[in-house]
């Protein structure tokens, strides 16, 4: 028996982008809860590039850009032509925009159109060459007052000097300092400002990317009066009949039973970090590595089975995926870098299979890139992949979490996580690959480089890889050859971005049964939901932007009372 009984209109369990929107839009005339396991807000979210894909956004038309539903169908229908989840792409293209619009309109988040970032696929119909993506404008973190202690810190190895963020415009700048009078100067105004946040904050207090999406979001929630109670774990949901009451939940040393007058929202970041999970759903070649917040750990899919939910199985891939580099920091725990677009398509770096040939074009996606590797994997556990370069590609553009003109390089090589030799033969030796096999790759590589060209792989032929690559480089910015010794190898790992596999939901984001019955008072949002995309990946932002529309689906309809909006009618039609 549990004695001590609260009671909301609406409990939200995890504060990633999803869980957050849906409270910030429920919390419009109602008593909302928030509980989150870890002592942050923000979940991977606060890590991540923070791009949101919408098509047919607001913000693109106020920019001039042209876009239409019609033509993200005919995108999707090439890029995701399972017919399973039609109805929620359907929903999600006609309500994406209408979530923009109302969370500009009505909370603290700032989106901006992206104007150069293509889809992933440029050469099929409906693909544009940006402005589906949106970034969060920047933050000002010291406007969460005390509360920016409980925001989710990036990962180091995306900050500089300690603690320091940078959009992606002052990256460019970075590289032309000395080169560049503006360049300098520019940087100069952003160390400055740095050095002058540090006398009053542990970390720098501008916030790009990811962390000021999380960051807006939790500003949000704060201006709502959300409440938020952190360091707190769901052990079960609480049933009257056959509708979601409540939960009940271990917070410090004893269980307390919460209500929600109107409903539960699940989004707890997925299964990316439990064991037992992955073995069943992910394919052996995959390993254990994952880039995500550990916190995902399948807690809502676990809840949602106990209370009758059916889980979507039906993907053409059951995650996200990304290469990643793997290494120990200072303080001893694990990193893990994602090599999404720092260094994959620059100019003067191949990847390699274990037998020392190149597998796949380096320029495609991250997730395109990691299915490669699965397929020239074969099924095989921690098959080894590297990327191999030469010193002046490492200078110009750095190698995973080494960032670029970075002089004393050898703490990483004494670490094991970069690895050098004065010629190929020797580097060849050194990571276990026949020497003869890797200089034969790298010499039929530099012959076409020399002109620019890829024969092989046709590195830098769409605009998508273009964009990726150095466009100062010519005549192709995606290829250079490999020359210069020493030359170097980093390990990748096939790793993932997040879940595909999560629970089945309907257009209102309620969660459904096998026989497709809503469970009363139970919704999903983020990657406790099963993808609308099926585990296809159509373009950069795919999970933030169905994570904010359909956490912003949820909230409102619980803000409703549980009626379907008028625009929400549009969900039946197929994409």
């Amino acid at each position: 028996m549990i004695p001590a009984r609260e009671t909301y209109d609406v409990v939200v369990i995890g504060a990633g982008a999803g869980g957050m929107t849906a409270a910030v839009a429920a919390a419009e005339g109602l008593r909302v809860l928030v509980i989150e396991k870890t002592a942050f807000v923000g979940g991977t979210t606060a890590w991540s590039g923070g791009m949101v894909w919408i098509p047919a956004n607001p913000k693109m038309k106020e920019t001039g850009l042209s876009d239409s539903v019609a033509d993200a169908v005919q995108y999707l229908s090439s890029t995701v032509p399972e017919p399973a989840n039609a109805g929620l792409r359907a929903a999600f293209l006609a309500r994406g925009p209408e979530a923009i619009a109302y969370l500009e309109a009505n909370t603290e988040l700032r989106l901006r159109p992206v104007k150069a970032y293509p889809d992933y696929y440029p050469e099929r119909l409906g693909a544009t060459y940006g402005g589906r993506v949106l970034e969060p404008v920047a933050f000002d973190g010291t406007r969460l007052g005390k509360a920016f202690a409980r925001l989710r810190p990036p990962l180091p190895e995306f900050t500089l000097f300690g603690g320091m963020m940078v959009s992606g415009l002052d990256i460019s700048h970075l590289r032309r300092v000395g080169k560049s009078l503006r360049s300098t100067l520019r940087t100069a105004r952003l160390v400055s400002a740095y050095a002058w946040q540090r006398l009053r904050a542990p970390r720098g207090t501008t916030l790009h990317l990811g962390n000021a999406l999380a960051a807006r979001l939790y500003a949000s929630l704060l201006a709502r009066r959300v409440e938020i109670l952190f360091s707190a774990d769901v052990e079960d949901l609480s049933m009257q009949g056959d509708r979601v009451a409540g939960v009940v939940i271990r917070h410090g040393a004893r269980d307390r039973l919460i209500a929600a007058r109107r409903g539960v929202v699940l989004a707890t970041g997925g299964f990316s970090h439990d064991a037992r999970l992955r073995k069943r759903f992910f394919p052996a070649a995959a390993g254990f590595v994952s880039a995500t917040n550990p916190s995902g750990t399948g807690d809502g899919l676990r809840l949602a089975a106990a209370a009758g939910a059916a889980l979507n199985t039906d993907a053409t891939s059951p995650a996200y995926w990304v290469p990643a580099s793997l290494f120990r920091r200072a303080d001893g725990s694990r990193g893990v870098f994602p090599h999404t677009v720092t260094d994959r398509a620059k100019p003067g770096v191949i990847a390699v299979n274990a037998a020392g040939r190149r597998f796949v074009n380096e320029a495609l996606s991250y997730h395109e890139f990691v299915l490669a590797m699965l397929r020239d994997g074969n099924g095989e556990l921690d098959r080894p992949f590297y990327l191999i370069c030469d010193r002046e590609f490492l200078w110009s553009y750095g190698l995973g979490r080494i960032k670029p003109f970075t002089r004393n390089y050898r703490r990483y090589v004494a670490s094991g996580e970069l690895i050098e030799a004065p010629d190929v033969a020797q580097l060849a030796a050194k990571i276990d690959i026949k020497p003869s096999t890797l200089a034969a790759t790298i010499a039929a590589y530099n012959a076409g480089a020399k002109e620019g060209r890829d024969p092989e792989f046709g590195r830098g032929s769409t605009i998508y890889q273009r964009h990726l690559g150095d466009a100062a480089h010519k005549p192709n910015p995606c290829v250079a050859p490999i020359i210069r010794a020493p030359f170097f190898a980093m390990r990748i790992h096939p790793a993932d971005l997040g879940t595909a596999i999560g629970m089945k939901v309907d257009a209102q984001a309620r969660v459904l049964r096998a026989d497709g019955s809503p469970i009363a008072g139970l919704y999903a949002c983020g990657n406790d939901m099963a993808s609308i995309m099926n585990g296809n990946c159509p373009g950069p932002g795919i999970t933030l932007g169905p994570a904010l529309t359909f956490g912003y689906i949820a909230g409102r309809h619980l803000a409703e009372g549980g009626v379907a909006s008028i625009a929400s009618s549009v969900a039946t039609t197929s994409v």
